[in-house]
């Protein structure tokens, strides 16, 4: 009996010794492969392109995956990149994925490699910046890509490496996306068990880690609500039947679904008009009003309540002042909940703690922002967590938001996001063996 307990003894210490030089190992990796990192950044930071638009972006990543020996299929969903790692030893396929496009934003930054680009949206004249991190997202894949290929030899199954464009909305008339590369197959051939997406985060501080099990970020569907009156001159409103009134009232009933109807102790929801155009001259009352929102919500129920809701409010309120309404809902774009499926993460919860460290993991609460890494996660059990990219020391409060002119991360951040996705891909098929 004692021979038996000094065997398991030995047998755990030479299992600990061997987790904690792969560790070691893929930490070293990390911090060689660091600066090649941030120079690739920078470089697409200071070259971004639109949604549907991301030629230079892709070329670029698909040349690097090539020359790592890697199968590659560009084209996919208009300018998506596919690469494709097969590990030396039979396992399970992981998928891997990094949104590419950037945002119609001025850069306001003072960064030596500040985009200075200009492009064309809706038909106007726009600054284009990456304003949202995923200049970072690519480049951490790609080096997460260069360590993986070099343990080909250790590896237990096959990695898809996925960079998307279009996260942040194909132009209007097209699609693109998370949601044309499942339409177009990107989780078959060979067919996808999971995948893992990361975001850097410029709220939360560097080498921090936040995720949360089930809904994560929201659902989200824009709208178009079309109030039709009847036109008058300004000076006799009582010929007129008003679509301006009855929109702004409109606008405020919208406002009584989530103070009302939703139970916000349960989950979060947002009813939103962004925009709303009518007339052109101060004396003459309109025909028509067009308005657009957003509506974002975190459960499938609170989703199909409130469109409801939606239509019955507006259709009730023109009617009560003689006008029509006309509700297009979803309008022109539909996202899913973004849900981390609860058995991977329970699963992988110990890989991202090594990784980062127990203390710097973060349960997340519910975001009402959106991710059409949804439409992967709806297919195969998936993964998403966040990375910092808040300087240490500095109050999250005075940080520029995503998608503003003065957005800024940190880079030193980005060997967190290394780190956690090459362990989880190695974990995962070390437990899938």
């Amino acid at each position: 009996m004692q021979t038996i307990r000094l065997m398991l003894a030995l047998c755990l210490l030479l299992s600990s010794l061997t987790i904690n030089a792969q560790l070691d190992n893929i930490q070293i990796q990390v911090k060689a492969i660091e600066q090649k990192v941030i120079e690739w950044r920078r470089d697409i930071h200071q070259n971004p392109e639109l949604s549907n638009r991301e030629e230079r972006t892709a070329a670029m990543v698909a040349s690097y995956m090539r020359s790592l020996g890697l199968e590659v299929k560009t084209g996919v969903a208009k300018t998506g990149v596919v690469a494709i790692l097969k590990g030396d030893q039979p396992g399970p396929v992981v998928a891997l994925r990094a949104d590419m496009d950037a945002l119609p934003v001025t850069e306001r930054t003072d960064v030596p490699f500040a985009s200075k680009v200009k492009s064309t949206y809706n038909d106007q004249e726009v600054g284009v910046m990456h304003a949202c991190g995923h200049d970072a997202h690519v480049a951490i894949l790609m080096g997460v890509a260069e360590i993986l290929s070099g343990m080909k030899k250790d590896l237990k199954g096959t990695v898809k490496f996925i960079f998307q464009p279009a996260e942040e909305g194909a132009p209007i008339g097209e699609e693109g996306g998370a949601e044309l590369m499942v339409k177009e197959g990107v989780l078959e051939n060979p067919k996808v068990d999971v995948i893992f997406g990361l975001h850097v985060d410029a709220q939360l501080e560097v080498g921090k880690v936040s995720y949360r099990p089930g809904g994560l970020y929201a659902g989200v569907a824009d709208m178009k609500i079309t109030v039709k009156g009847k036109s008058s001159h300004g000076a006799s409103p009582w010929s007129s039947v008003d679509p301006i009134v009855t929109s702004a009232q409109i606008i405020n009933n919208l406002q009584t679904i989530v103070s009302r109807n939703v139970e916000l102790t349960n989950n979060a929801a947002v009813v939103t008009i962004g925009a709303i155009n009518g007339g052109n001259r101060s004396n003459i009352i309109p025909e028509q009003v067009e308005m657009l929102g957003t509506v974002r919500t975190l459960s499938v129920s609170d989703e199909q309540m409130i469109f409801e809701r939606i239509h019955q409010i507006v259709t009730k309120t023109a009617e009560a002042n003689n006008a029509t309404a006309i509700v297009e809902l979803p309008y022109s774009s539909h996202n899913p909940i973004t849900i981390n499926d609860e058995a991977l993460l329970s699963m992988m919860q110990p890989s991202i703690q090594k990784s980062a460290g127990k203390s710097n993991i973060i349960i997340s609460p519910p975001k009402t922002y959106a991710e059409d890494f949804s439409f992967f996660a709806n297919e195969i059990p998936g993964l998403y967590f966040f990375i910092g990219g808040l300087p240490k020391g500095k109050d999250p409060k005075t940080s520029a938001p995503h998608h503003t002119p003065d957005f800024f991360i940190d880079e030193s951040g980005f060997v967190t996001g290394i780190n956690v996705m090459v362990n989880l891909v190695i974990d995962y098929m070390e437990i899938r063996q």
